[in-house]
Order: C-alpha cells, then sequence, then structure tokens
C-alpha cells in the first residue's frame, strides 16, 4: 500500500490491549533493507536510529513499543534482510550448507521463519507480534511474506493469524471513500500465498456498515474483522479506538487464547491522557538540531515532552530550530520567548558552532537548559572557550588539530575504521554525585543508561572545569568517564552523554525530562 501508515502504531497499540489483559507480550519488527541496521543511516532516510540496552542499533518503532509496553525490546527485535543475508552468506563461506546451492527459498526464508520464532522460544510470551516493514508488492518484502506463508502451515492452526493494514483513500471530488486499493492490495497479498485474518483500514472518515460489508465480502474476510482505523489528535489514543473496534477480542477469539481478563485494564493509560489532554500549565521548549526538518529524526526526544508533560500537567509546545542557521547575532531573537532549550544529538560538524552560540545565550541568562550526547559535548566545548579562556577549545571530531581537545576520542576508537555498530552501544551505568541536580531529579545516586558515540570528555581538563563551576555530577564507575555535566550557580543547567530519551515511556516519563520541563514551567512563572 504505501509506508508510514501507522504500523507501528497498530503493532504497539494491539500488544498494549493484550497486555492489559493479562497476556506477556512482544513486538519485533522485519525490516526489507539491505542495510544490517539503521545505525549508518541518515536520519533523513529512516528518521531516528533507536538503541537498546543491549546495544543494538535499531529501528524507531522499537521506541514506539518501548513507549507502549514499557519493557525494553533487544538485537532479537529488529531484523533487516541485510542481516538475514549476512548470517545465511557467513554460513555458506563455513561451509554450514555442505555444498548445497544457497537460495532465497529455503534458506533465506528458513533463516527469516527461524529469527520470527526466536523471541517466542524463551517461553517468556504469550504472544509475540511481527510487524513487516515495506508494502506488498516491492520486491525486496517477497522472502518476508514467503516466510509467513510457509510459517502458516507449519504452525498448529490457531497459532498465528495475520493482519493487514490497508489505506481507504478519500476522493474529495467524488465525496466518498474508495475501497479499490484496499481489494488489490489483498489481491496481492493472496497471490503471494496470505489470505488475512484481519483487515484494519486506515482512513480519515468513518467507515460506513455498507463499505464494511463490501470489503468483507470482496477480501475473503469476516465483517466483524473489518476495523477502522481512524486518524487520531494523539498516537496513544490508537489503543482506545482499537479498544472500541475489538481488534484484541478478534485476535483472542481467533487465536483461542485463555487465561486473559475479560476486559482490559487501561486506567493507568487513561490517567495519562487524561493529563495530557487537560494541561493547567504551557512551556516552548527549543529543540536545537540539525535534522529538524524530520519530525522522526527526533521522535524519542518530542515523545519524552508528552510524557514528562503530561506528568507536569502541562502542555510543552517543542519549536525545533535549524542549529546551521543559529549564530551570536541572530540567537537572541530565535530563541525569545522560550522557557527552556534542548540541544538534540547528533553526528559531524554542520551546525555545532550554532548550537555552542544557542547554549552560550541559555547558560548566560539562567534559561533552563538540556544537553543530549552530542549537546552535552557543545556544552563543554563553549564552557572550555568562554568561561576557562581556553584558546581553540573544540571536539577532536569537529577540528583534529585543536590545541585544547576537551572533548577526544577513546583510545580504543582510534583503531576503528568500520562505521558500523562500532561506537560506544547500549547500557551503561553510571554513579551520580550526591545532592546533585541529577541525583535529585533521578532520586537516587546509581543508574543505567543508554549510549551511542564515540567521542567522551577529555578527564586532563576535568579539575580545570569543576573549579570554575561547571560539575562532573555523573561518571562511569568501570572507567571513569563523564557521562553528566551540570552548572553550579544555574536554575537547571544539566547535560548527559547518554540518551535518556530513549528510556521515556508512558508509565515512566524519564526523570531528567520531568525535572527539566519542571525548571521550565518555573522560568515561565518567573518571566510573566
Amino acid at each position: 500500500m504505501t509506508s508510514s501508515l501507522g504500523k507501528g502504531i497498530v503493532s504497539a497499540s494491539l500488544a498494549k490491549l493484550l497486555q492489559a489483559r493479562g497476556f506477556r507480550v512482544t513486538i519485533q519488527k522485519f525490516d526489507p533493507y539491505i542495510n544490517i541496521d539503521p545505525g549508518t543511516l541518515n536520519p533523513y532516510e529512516h528518521g531516528e536510529c533507536f538503541v537498546t540496552d543491549d546495544g543494538a542499533e535499531t529501528d524507531l518503532d522499537l521506541g514506539h513499543y518501548e513507549r507502549f509496553l514499557n519493557t525494553p525490546t533487544s538485537q532479537a527485535n529488529n531484523v533487516t534482510t541485510g542481516r538475514i543475508y549476512n548470517h545465511v552468506i557467513r554460513k555458506e563461506r563455513e561451509g554450514a550448507y555442505l555444498g548445497k546451492t544457497v537460495q532465497v527459498v529455503p534458506h533465506i526464508t528458513d533463516e527469516i521463519k527461524r529469527r520470527m520464532l526466536l523471541l517466542g522460544q524463551a517461553g517468556e510470551f504469550d504472544v509475540v507480534i511481527t510487524e513487516i516493514g515495506g508494502c506488498i508488492g516491492d520486491i525486496e518484502s517477497l522472502p518476508f511474506v514467503e516466510a509467513v506463508r510457509q510459517l502458516r502451515w507449519e504452525l498448529p492452526p490457531n497459532d498465528s493469524l495475520v493482519i493487514h493494514l490497508t489505506l481507504l483513500p478519500y476522493l474529495a471530488a467524488a465525496g466518498e471513500l474508495k475501497t479499490k486499493p484496499t481489494q488489490h492490495s489483498v489481491r496481492d497479498l493472496r497471490e503471494a500465498g496470505l489470505q488475512p485474518d484481519i483487515l484494519v483500514c486506515r482512513s480519515e472518515h468513518p467507515i460506513p456498515m455498507e463499505m464494511r460489508k463490501k470489503i468483507a465480502l470482496f477480501c475473503n474476510v469476516k465483517i466483524n474483522s473489518v476495523i477502522e482505523s481512524l486518524d487520531a489528535d494523539s498516537i496513544y489514543s490508537v489503543p482506545l479506538l482499537m479498544l472500541k473496534e475489538q481488534l484484541d477480542d478478534r485476535v483472542i477469539k481467533k487465536m483461542k487464547l485463555t487465561g486473559g481478563t475479560a476486559v482490559p485494564d487501561l486506567e493507568a493509560w487513561k490517567d495519562f491522557l487524561g493529563r495530557l489532554k487537560n494541561p493547567t500549565e504551557e512551556v516552548t521548549i527549543a529543540l536545537v538540531g540539525k535534522y529538524v526538518e524530520l519530525p522522526d529524526a527526533y521522535k524519542s526526544i518530542t515523545e519524552s515532552f508528552i510524557h514528562a508533560g503530561a506528568h507536569n500537567e502541562c502542555k510543552v509546545t517543542v519549536r525545533s530550530i535549524q542549529s546551521e542557521h543559529i549564530n551570536v547575532d541572530n540567537v537572541a531573537q530565535l530563541l525569545h520567548g522560550v522557557d527552556g532549550v534542548l540541544v538534540a544529538p547528533g553526528f559531524g560538524e554542520r551546525g555545532f558552532e550554532g548550537k555552542v552560540a544557542a547554549i552560550k545565550y541559555v547558560r548566560e541568562n539562567n534559561i533552563p537548559f538540556f544537553g543530549i550526547c552530542l549537546g552535552m559535548q557543545c556544552a563543554v566545548v563553549e564552557f572550555a572557550r568562554n568561561v576557562l579562556k581556553l584558546e581553540g577549545a573544540n571536539s577532536t571530531e569537529m577540528d583534529g588539530q585543536t590545541p585544547n581537545p576537551v572533548i577526544s576520542m577513546m583510545e580504543e576508537q582510534k583503531a576503528i575504521t568500520q562505521k558500523g555498530g562500532t561506537m560506544r552501544l547500549g547500557a551503561y551505568t553510571c554513579e551520580l554525585r550526591k545532592g546533585s541536580k541529577a541525583a535529585k531529579a533521578y532520586g537516587r545516586n546509581q543508574i543505567s543508561e543508554r549510549h551511542r558515540h564515540r567521542y567522551e570528555f577529555n578527564n586532563d581538563y576535568l579539575a580545570q572545569f569543576e573549579e570554575a563551576g561547571l560539575l562532573a555530577s555523573g561518571v562511569n564507575p568501570d572507567t571513569n568517564l563523564v557521562e553528566v555535566i551540570e552548572l553550579r550557580d544555574h536554575p537547571w543547567f544539566v547535560a548527559g552523554q547518554f540518551h535518556p530519551e530513549l528510556k521515556s515511556t508512558v508509565q515512566n516519563p524519564h526523570p531528567l525530562f520531568v525535572r527539566f520541563v519542571r525548571a521550565a514551567i518555573q522560568h515561565h512563572k518567573n518571566e510573566i
């Protein structure tokens, strides 16, 4: 059909409903592109790269899964064509196929099936939802569809079902919804040997009963298995829309699942939605980054603001500012009226100086500041240049010849020439300084956060920074690397080398975002 229809949100919503009935659920994403993982993809290509605790660089849909289900995902939850082929070719080189001709069927499809079943074999889950990226009819998706066709025959009758997401376009000139694209999509799926059990029809307008009957008739499904998926005011409303359409009910009956409750317990979810939709405060946060033209590039950050905003009963308006456009002359104008500034992660020197200029402005004007990954490194460079007066201070990523490399590469990273999967990735522990802003936000002194970077704070300069008031308030206990910095005499100036946005969920909004939004509310009140 088309991409961006919302397969990830529908999958996460169904999983949420099943989880709320007491089933243990996980979701996995199979992507048809040939990259081994999204780690080397430009965010403009595919949105942000989501990182799991075990260091897998994955599709941003895994972020939705974690935010909805409040359970961590792993390497096994995201598989690409590249990873499948890489595995099969390596095995062929090792002689594992005993001289056989290695082919898409059965070797590639067998490997896809093996990975589809992997998460269910540990006995930790009652239901595993597998989302297949791309569209029916794409050449690259065919091996995945074929693998599902084979699995349907191999598994016991009620152990699997196929849900197909389609588009019902609305033609304004005719003033009606059109079912033909859905019919064609299902026809293509059936030609590939798969009959959908449930159709989820994405639509801008309610689907009349007559049209549901027509879709059911032409697509060979029961009428109560034609599910309406309307545009929602928030992705977090979709589980309730799917509940109204009884999607979870259809799945439970078709798979003959037993042991769950008759009605999902969604009280906490509804409470969150109530806070989200009825805020008592409002703040504007500037998101300074280099990929701001594509909203998905900072998906986890914007979702973290939704979670933290709801927690504080505050509407957070995020104003995206392209860091390339910021300079010392226009920074006051661009940041005028904001209650806080978040400087986003990123790689490379494009827009770096704009981020530094923004941080200087918020530091000098006592505006709440939150830096993430490169955002923290920019804060270190800014302080080194303007407070410590270290000539030409920089990160060696931006200037390999800098006389004051306040941010530099770890020794073990210097020998690496391959780009993919070679950074400091995944969860690392961090000891927080007692009484620091960070420790107060978390309410504890030891934390674990996810990383994705190559460059680190240079500890040779640590004493100078601390003496001048920029504290290393979080340190990795094993390597002594600086994880969190904060300004002693500032209402809220905190930055982390890790990515806190990756762990924020509806149920557990991230403490640093919660406290940052609170600081922004306070700033807003002071300015009035």
